[in-house]
């Protein structure tokens, strides 16, 4: 079926899971999640993946989380999120709807040890790190957030006047574009505002893929 936007419902659901986050809400109000929230997002990435399934496999994530490690054993998560990519890392198309509204996002979402390697090794070449430069600098001036983990510190045997030093910091860097919940969030502009963004994002994720690429090392 075409996406029409998302439920009537979709942030609503989220709000009370945010309140309530049992097993006993989610039974109540799985048929919400499943006609507002995730046939909507499932429909999206459908129809997103005509034009950017070039790029990798799409999925819809799990609405579980992972407590195995964590001190917050919440069972579900607060927003619902897809991605189409190539592998964890390596340059990614994302989108995701909870109570914040609707968001999308791009780049190296998660570096393991011998992509961060490789993203360094490119920054602190002067053609592959100018262009990343180049292309962090043009998100920015349109109004996108850049973000990441980063080290306070250089990394180690990195000069302090390094002209990239500030980029070297990252161990994971992403472009980040949010709108608050509003009437296009359930209608189908709301394709429109991933599709028009997604293809900003292009640059940055052409970039992920030719320098950093999927991890070889087997994943934890």
């Amino acid at each position: 079926m075409a996406f029409t936007g998302f439920g009537e419902y979709a942030v609503d659901f989220f709000d009370g899971l945010a309140v309530d986050n049992s097993k006993a809400y989610w039974q109540d109000n799985l048929a919400v999640y499943t006609s507002d929230v995730r046939g909507p997002m499932e429909e999206l990435l459908a129809e997103l993946l005509d034009e950017f399934g070039d790029f990798g496999q799409g999925k819809v994530f799990r609405p579980y989380r992972d407590v195995r490690f964590a001190r917050d054993k919440s069972p579900y998560k607060t927003h619902c999120g897809a991605v189409v990519e190539r592998g964890r890392g390596g340059g990614a198309f994302y989108v995701e709807v909870g109570p914040a509204g609707l968001r999308v996002g791009g780049g190296c979402f998660r570096l393991a040890q011998d992509q961060l390697a490789r993203f360094r090794r490119a920054v602190e070449s002067d053609v592959h790190g100018a262009a990343l430069a180049a292309i962090l600098d043009a998100l920015r001036a349109e109004g996108w957030e850049v973000a990441g983990d980063r080290l306070v510190t250089r990394p180690r045997g990195v000069p302090a006047d390094h002209p990239r030093l500030d980029l070297l910091r990252y161990r994971s860097l992403t472009a980040l574009w949010t709108w608050p919940p509003d009437d296009a969030l359930h209608e189908r502009a709301c394709l429109d505002r991933v599709r028009t963004a997604w293809r900003g994002l292009r640059p940055l994720n052409a970039w992920a893929a030719d320098h950093v690429g999927p991890s070889d090392l087997a994943r934890r």
